[in-house]
C-alpha cells in the first residue's frame, strides 16, 4: 500500500477561505494530520480564494468544487 506524506505533519496553519461572494467559509486554525495533510470540506459547485499562514509564511490559491476538480489539492506552497 502506497500513499502521500505531505512535510509538516501535526503543524498548526491559519486557515481562512472565502467564496467569490465575499462569504467567509472558514477563519480558524488548523492541525495538520499525521501524514501532513488537513482535511477541509467546503460547499460543492462554488469558487474560493484560499490562504494558509504558517510559521510567517503564506500560500494563496483559487479553488473550486466543481463536478470535474480535484478533490485533493497538494500544489500550495508556503512562501
Amino acid at each position: 500500500m502506497t500513499g502521500c506524506q505531505g512535510e509538516l505533519a501535526n503543524e498548526e496553519f491559519d486557515v481562512y477561505i472565502e467564496d467569490t461572494e465575499g462569504n467567509v467559509i472558514v477563519d480558524k486554525t488548523v492541525t495538520s494530520q499525521s501524514n501532513g495533510f488537513m482535511d477541509l470540506w467546503l460547499p460543492r459547485d462554488k469558487t474560493f480564494e484560499v490562504k494558509i499562514t504558517h510559521e510567517g509564511k503564506q500560500a494563496e490559491s483559487q479553488i473550486s468544487t466543481s463536478e470535474n476538480d480535484p478533490t485533493c489539492i497538494t500544489n500550495m506552497q508556503l512562501q
